[in-house]
């Protein structure tokens, strides 16, 4: 089985969009990123990976593990 690809909440065309890692093309744009972010997490949950949330000025701002993280939180 092919592993699955972390998702990615990027700004898009004044929209936000939810992308798969390595892909040019959104598969869903939302109003809101809030709303994509809400998509991006399903999309994670559903296939164990990550989901790294971007900021307007595209850096990374927020990261989320949804599968077997190599290094888990201490605790």
């Amino acid at each position: 089985m092919a592993k699955s690809k972390a998702q990615h909440v990027v700004p898009r065309s004044g929209k936000w969009g939810v992308l798969s890692a390595g892909a040019t093309r959104a598969s869903s744009l939302h109003t809101t990123q809030g709303e994509a972010i809400a998509a991006a997490r399903e999309i994670a949950r559903s296939h164990q990976t990550e989901l790294y949330i971007h900021g307007k000025d595209g850096r990374i701002r927020e990261r989320s593990s949804f599968g077997n993280d190599p290094v888990p939180p201490k605790g």
